[in-house]
């Protein structure tokens, strides 16, 4: 190190000496038109030269939902993984914060309130243990900014949305549109621009890290609802003044107030990623991503920018995998083969995922297919499956309670469904026709974070990591002041920001907590009188 540290936890204020130069969900459908299955096409024969296996190539996934039966009792929890492990999967995602309350008893927030609950069951738990001793990896699935939905609120006084809901005055955290609205749909989300409520939801996260075996979380919903026009509380607006130094109301189109709603998105990741790697630095990190309509050709990051992904949602996911805050990105690429745009939106955003998971640590972000079962009939879950495989990705089914657009329509029976696409995704060729273990351990095991304090304003700050002498990284400070990097080299690094900076080494393995940064903002001038 290169100073002497001696209460590692307390702020550090440094002296003038050290002062800087200057240097630079619920998983929704997605292209979803009232349009009937044509006749899927014949899959292609298998590529004799297939792509070169990456971190993630032998994942073969199922998310298992919590909107109906599967997970509420002993007896289905069974029932889901033996059927899991018939058809072949090597990993269950499994759906464990619903709506801001939980399938299991140990979390920070409130368990699912369900009469089909038995009391004292703790299906996570349960689901965990089952599918480790089948030798199935079990990824928790957080849904993080979606809470609530009215028509199925949550019962428990303990519950966000009856604690910082519509209600609550200046202690709520929902999102807003300019008119002060918040449902999108029937459902609530929460802002991720209000310190509060972020706070909220890494803690919630956490909490599954800290409690329980599992091999994983995947955050969906990290993002602002569909739209354009959500983050429009009073708290998050004054953050933004205060940040940017930027007045009045920003328009919903306004470029610039659209990139720091993405930075508080990306922020969330960050923090929720960091601290989960603090606990355990071999579990995997994932998010659920979006990929509306037409891809951006493969490398095209600017192509990227003008996607509703980018624009509307507010997801830089090609920037998570970068900088090693996800470790495995699973495309909600949910589309139609029968309709031709759609399979060349699926073929696309595969594409161009693979084409961006490269590092500058030299680690490559794992990446997965995740295909709509629950929209096509079999033989199209197949090929899509087969597709993403080819090209060297995984793959993940929407999902084990709706594996047909015959069983999703009331028209077939779940297990007739499950029973249509074992058999075509375990013919010869396709993706489940032999059994495969997925063994990778996650390209981040290793991070850096740290806090500034003492100052109203500690979000919206550059933050820059330096390795020999040189730049090797950037970030920006959140609400609460946290910063972090996760894909750098291991070895002495060198943190500087508002005039302060502070050594320390990453280790191989592991997050280094950097002692809290104590910031003097030094006030502006007073005017001199007039005539002087």
């Amino acid at each position: 190190m290169t100073f002497l540290l001696l209460r590692r936890a307390a702020p550090l204020l440094l002296t003038s000496a050290l002062a800087l130069t200057a240097v630079p969900g619920q998983v929704a459908a997605q292209e979803v038109p009232p349009t009937p299955e044509a006749a899927p096409p014949t899959p292609a024969p298998l590529a004799s030269a297939p792509a070169p296996l990456a971190s993630g190539a032998n994942l073969r996934g199922l998310w298992i939902d919590a909107f109906g039966p599967g997970l509420k009792t002993r007896a289905q929890v069974t029932q889901t993984v033996n059927d899991a492990a018939r058809l072949g999967v090597n990993t269950l995602f499994v759906q464990a914060i619903r709506r801001a309350d939980c399938l299991c008893l140990k979390a920070s927030v409130p368990a699912v309130t369900d009469p089909d609950l038995p009391a004292g069951f703790d299906p996570l738990r349960e689901v965990t243990a089952q599918a480790h001793a089948r030798g199935m990896r079990v990824i928790a699935w957080v849904s993080v900014t979606g809470v609530a939905n009215t028509t199925v609120p949550n019962s428990n006084p303990a519950h966000v949305m009856r604690l910082h809901g519509p209600d609550a005055g200046a202690n709520s955290w929902l999102a807003r549109r300019p008119n002060g609205t918040w449902l999108e749909g029937r459902d609530a989300w929460l802002d991720a621009g209000i310190p509060a409520a972020a706070e909220y939801m890494t803690q919630a996260v956490v909490s599954l890290v800290r409690n329980y075996p599992v091999d994983g979380v995947q955050l969906d919903r990290i993002r602002y609802p569909d739209g354009e026009v959500w983050g429009y509380d009073a708290k998050t607006l004054a953050r933004y003044r205060a940040e940017t130094g930027r007045a009045g109301t920003p328009a919903t189109g306004d470029p610039v107030w659209a990139a720091w709603k993405r930075q508080q998105v990306t922020n969330l990741v960050r923090r929720i990623t960091l601290e989960s790697k603090a606990l355990r630095p071999d579990l995997w990190v994932s998010a659920a991503t979006i990929t509306y309509q037409t891809a951006p050709r493969a490398g095209d990051l600017v192509a990227f920018r003008r996607t509703r992904t980018y624009g509307d949602v507010l997801q830089d996911w090609p920037e998570w995998m970068r900088a090693g805050l996800i470790d495995l990105n699973v495309l909600m690429n949910y589309k139609r083969d029968a309709l031709p745009e759609q399979a060349d939106w699926f073929d696309g955003w595969n594409a161009f995922a693979l084409s961006v998971r490269a590092r500058p640590d030299g680690a490559q972000a794992a990446v997965a297919a995740g295909t709509a079962m629950y929209l096509n009939d079999p033989a199209v879950t197949a090929a899509q499956a087969r597709r993403s495989v080819q090209a060297g990705m995984g793959w993940v089914g929407y999902s084990y309670r709706t594996p047909t657009a015959d069983v999703y329509g009331q028209r077939q029976a779940a297990g007739q469904g499950l029973n249509a696409v074992q058999a075509v995704l375990s013919a010869p060729g396709m993706p489940l026709e032999r059994p495969l273990r997925w063994t990778d351990a996650p390209p981040t095991v290793r991070g850096l974070l740290g806090r500034v304090t003492g100052t109203a304003a500690p979000g919206n700050r550059t933050v820059q990591a330096w390795q020999g002498g040189q730049v090797v990284a950037e970030a920006l400070t959140d609400a609460l002041g946290y910063y972090g990097f996760a894909a750098l080299p291991p070895g002495k690094t060198e943190v500087r920001v508002s005039g302060q900076r502070w050594a320390d080494t990453i280790p191989e393995r592991g997050v280094v907590r950097l002692p809290d940064l104590l910031v003097r903002d030094t006030p502006p001038l007073p005017a001199l009188p007039a005539g002087r």
